[in-house]
């Protein structure tokens, strides 16, 4: 595997090598590790393309659609949830 060399400002550099060091990994092997991690916008989708097939599979329910009386239900469930 070759090494690149990408530029960011002195202070996302030092916030990156930061987060490495006190996971006790170096600034190129955290990189790894959060590029292994992290999804691409496509992958994201076909995500939630596979989530809404599930869950309307399941329930029902599609979030995609729109539903006033679901979508009047999630939000008084969030209020409640943080008025608790």
């Amino acid at each position: 595997m070759s090494d690149v060399t990408i530029r960011v400002a002195s202070e996302t550099h030092d916030r990156l090598a930061s987060v490495a060091e006190g996971e006790g990994m170096s600034l190129p092997a955290w990189l790894d590790r959060l590029a292994e991690t992290v999804r691409t916008p496509a992958e994201r989708a076909e995500e939630a393309e596979r989530t809404r097939r599930v869950l309307r599979e399941w329930s029902g329910f599609d979030p995609a659609v729109p539903d006033a009386e679901a979508d009047a239900l999630v939000a008084r469930r969030i209020a409640e949830a943080e008025g608790a």
